[in-house]
């Protein structure tokens, strides 16, 4: 059966209460989890299947990371959260019923590769934090003292400097601890130094990464 969190829960219900309080029907987020490689197509269905009142957006969250091969630099688009779609809804019970109603998403839930889970609000508002209009999370520019302290730091990683728990300069990435669905989680977000910006090639197409 899929995993409905929050929904028909009593302690859930009293934790959206509480942090509703003072406003007025607002939208909340989930998470639809899914198999790795199916986040667009589920993504796709909902828009395409889903009426526009029972939702707000539904989207997939990218991250940039940095690409170096023969001394030239690519900005390549990862999906932040294989396996997470994420939506908004004021109207969860009467989204989740609909959602049901969809054979192709029926047939996942009936396989178990469907979860529909609660986001908590702080975890929402950190998201929006480092990501953008097109929810991606861009490449943060850095610089340090050549000794691996940072001095500098611009972009997604500002609001989240004390979350970093390793650095790794020469792959041009950082590990960052953040919680998600009420779990800790880390996930690998770009950085780029000053001597990467003359290297910096334009990627053709997305430079979406399948994997």
């Amino acid at each position: 059966m899929a995993k409905l969190a929050h929904l028909g829960i009593p302690s859930y219900l009293g934790k959206e209460q509480s942090f509703i309080k003072g406003e007025e029907n607002p939208m909340l987020w989930y998470v639809l989890q899914t198999r790795t490689g199916k986040e667009e197509k589920l993504a796709e269905l909902v828009q395409r299947m889903v009426p526009e009142n029972l939702y707000g957006e539904c989207f997939v969250i990218y991250q940039e990371q940095l690409w170096r091969r023969q001394k030239r630099n690519f900005v390549q688009i990862k999906r932040a959260f294989p396996g997470y779609v994420f939506i908004t809804s004021n109207e969860p019970e009467a989204l989740f019923f609909c959602l049901k109603q969809v054979p192709a998403m029926a047939k996942m839930i009936m396989d178990d590769d469907f979860s529909f889970l609660f986001v908590e609000r702080e975890e929402a508002e950190f998201l929006e934090q480092i990501m953008d209009e097109n929810h991606v999370i861009g490449l943060s520019y850095m610089q340090t003292d050549g000794k691996g302290k940072i001095q500098q730091v611009s972009g997604p990683l500002e609001t989240c400097l004390n979350r970093i728990v390793r650095c790794r300069y020469g792959r041009r990435h950082v590990l960052v601890r953040l919680k998600l669905l009420g779990k800790e989680k880390m996930v690998l977000l770009g950085i780029i130094f000053k001597e990467d910006m003359d290297r910096m090639t334009p990627m053709l197409g997305n430079g979406f990464d399948e994997m």
